[in-house]
């Protein structure tokens, strides 16, 4: 299995620390505040919610959605819903998904932002996180639209990940996700803060829809994982209110870095920047009890998420402040 953030316990385990500021993730430390859940979410099997499938074609302005155990299953199963096919995958990105399509017969290659249009060309499926995770980087939504067009006049697919992408709303294609060859892939996890229920969307051709629901089988998602987001998805005030939070310790968190000499890059939810000696910087943060995401390959650098309170803040700063005064 590959390497992720939110692996508390093996930081506790080499550290033995066990107060543990968690920045090693882009969840948004304050989620949704989960409703009551009646008794029979628990004794029923989970069948579809209709409400549940229109509060997130709402949400992200979708024609169809198809609910699944967060993105991840769709990630591993979509490689299973074609012939061994030439794959280009955006790198560095979310390494779930050159995993995935590395298996299944497929002919994979790694390419970074620059070349991915060069790409589409020669490639029967192109993936692409957008926002990018670690990086941030960003693909336009027509180009993305002229690309998926491309690929669809060979039977092809755009896959697009958009799991960061309620944080920058201008950016996303969910809205043209039924057209042939689009791909697109959301999540509750990262802006709901609700990564515990392993709950996100798949937005496609019906066709496409159909074969992955088939393939993933009966009762995917949990019961109350879909009371629970069904209210986060309609939520509206909380939303906004998210929206312009998220917006103002992005950028603080920006600015904090900037203060120590650290130019980061990323999304309101999380920063990224390549560093000189990421381990020692790792390190270093988790003998302070603060633990981040550390990069050694493709995006050598570090990752951080944002703290919970006043007391995080406070306390990621004074570890920065001891290692640029190191």
């Amino acid at each position: 299995m590959l390497e992720h953030g939110g692996n508390l316990r093996d930081a506790a385990r080499h550290y033995g620390l066990d107060d543990w500021l968690d920045l090693s993730t882009g969840i948004n430390p304050r989620g949704y505040p989960a409703p009551a859940l009646p008794a029979n979410a628990w004794h029923r099997l989970p069948e579809p919610d209709p409400e549940l499938s229109a509060a997130a074609c709402a949400w992200y302005g979708a024609p169809a959605l198809l609910p699944v155990a967060g993105t991840q299953a769709a990630i591993q199963t979509l490689p299973r819903l074609r012939p061994p096919s030439r794959v280009t995958v955006s790198n560095p990105s979310y390494a779930e998904h050159a995993h995935a399509w590395g298996k299944h017969g497929h002919t994979l290659r790694l390419a970074p932002y620059a070349a991915l249009g060069a790409a589409v060309d020669d490639s029967d499926v192109v993936v692409v996180v957008n926002p990018n995770n670690p990086t941030g980087e960003t693909v336009s939504p027509c180009l993305l639209l002229a690309w998926a067009e491309r690929l669809a006049e060979r039977g092809g697919w755009l896959v697009v990940d958009e799991a960061f992408g309620d944080t920058a709303p201008a950016l996303s294609v969910a809205r043209y996700a039924d057209r042939p060859g689009l791909i697109v892939l959301r999540s509750v996890g990262k802006f709901f803060g609700l990564a515990g229920l392993r709950l996100g969307f798949v937005g496609a051709h019906p066709a496409t829809l159909t074969a992955l629901a088939d393939l993933l089988g009966p009762w995917a998602v949990s019961g109350p994982a879909q009371i629970v987001a069904t209210a986060a998805l309609r939520d509206g005030d909380w939303q906004r209110a998210t929206q312009a939070r998220l917006l103002e310790d992005g950028l603080r968190m920006r600015t904090l870095l900037g203060t120590h000499g650290i130019q980061a890059a990323g999304t309101p939810l999380f920063h990224w920047w390549p560093e000189d000696a990421p381990e020692a910087f790792h390190d270093h943060l988790a003998r302070h009890g603060i633990w981040c995401r550390l990069f050694r390959e493709a995006a050598r650098g570090i990752r951080l998420g944002l703290p919970p309170d006043e007391a995080g803040w406070r306390r990621l700063e004074t570890a920065l402040h001891t290692w640029s005064n190191r």
